[in-house]
């Protein structure tokens, strides 16, 4: 581990301890894709022992080409999930108890057996079940969307936030993932609608491609991990009120900001 790997994870993390957003480190710090998911992953190190938590899944981002666009990349990035990052369908938030946060309408998969390193479309969908979700990205830097680097977000473990899970049900076949229609609904207004083909053309082969990119890094998908596939739709910030989205054949799930 880099002296500068351990300085960039702890600036990070003293952003979480005092809820003081930080400049970019782009600003400070070169970063290639390597050195940065290093930061990310002594970041985690650090958040377990201090929110006496374990790692509990991934999310992924930027799975669509105008997110990539931003970044400058061609692929998705994961972010690390904690146990403290999970919340359930229904439950009221403090909008200000977090930075700046956004949000996604997700996928999310509910893993009900490990994943083997090469596993595919058909084995996720064999050791899965799923859940109408909400992504809430939220990041510790100041005006964070969409002026990050990849970098920045690789190191800030992708602005991970919070997720918010429905109760599970059984996953749909391969090709109807791919259909899936989503609404998004703030105080009962509709304000986005979407479909998942978004997610790299279908939500589980995001699945899939965060298989094989952790693969890489040794690290494997365990029974009872959730995975937050990839949204929708561009994110939308949030607000005071009631979220809700309905999905075609997976369900409705609902967050209230106050």
């Amino acid at each position: 581990m880099t002296n500068k790997t351990t300085v960039i994870a702890k600036e990070i993390l003293n952003a979480y301890e005092t809820k003081e957003p930080i400049e970019f480190i782009r600003h400070k710090y070169t970063l290639n894709e390597t050195e940065a998911y290093a930061v990310q992953d002594e970041l985690i190190h650090h958040l377990t022992t201090l929110q006496q938590t374990e790692v509990a899944g991934y999310k992924i981002s930027m799975t669509s080409k105008e997110t990539q666009a931003i970044a400058n990349t061609y692929e998705p990035a994961y972010g690390t999930l904690l146990a403290t990052n999970i919340v359930q369908s229904g439950e009221t938030l403090k909008l200000d108890s977090l930075f700046s946060p956004l949000i996604e309408p997700e996928i999310m998969f509910v893993l009900t057996d490990d994943l083997s390193v090469d596993a595919g479309e058909a084995e996720i969908l064999e050791k899965s079940t799923i859940c109408a979700g909400i992504e809430i990205p939220d990041a510790r830097y100041i005006d964070w969307f969409p002026n990050f680097s990849l970098a920045d977000l690789l190191a800030d473990n992708t602005a991970t936030g919070l997720v918010v899970l429905s109760d599970p049900i059984e996953p749909l076949s391969l090709g109807a993932f791919a259909t899936i229609q989503m609404e998004l609904f703030h105080n009962e207004e509709k304000i986005s609608e979407g479909i998942s083909s978004a997610v790299l053309d279908n939500p589980v082969s995001s699945v899939a491609w965060l298989v094989k990119k952790l693969a890489q890094k040794s690290k494997v998908l365990k029974k009872g991990m959730v995975i937050s596939s990839g949204t929708f739709i561009s994110p939308l910030p949030a607000k005071e009120g009631t979220y809700k989205v309905t999905y075609s054949d997976v369900g409705e799930v609902e967050i209230t900001f106050k």
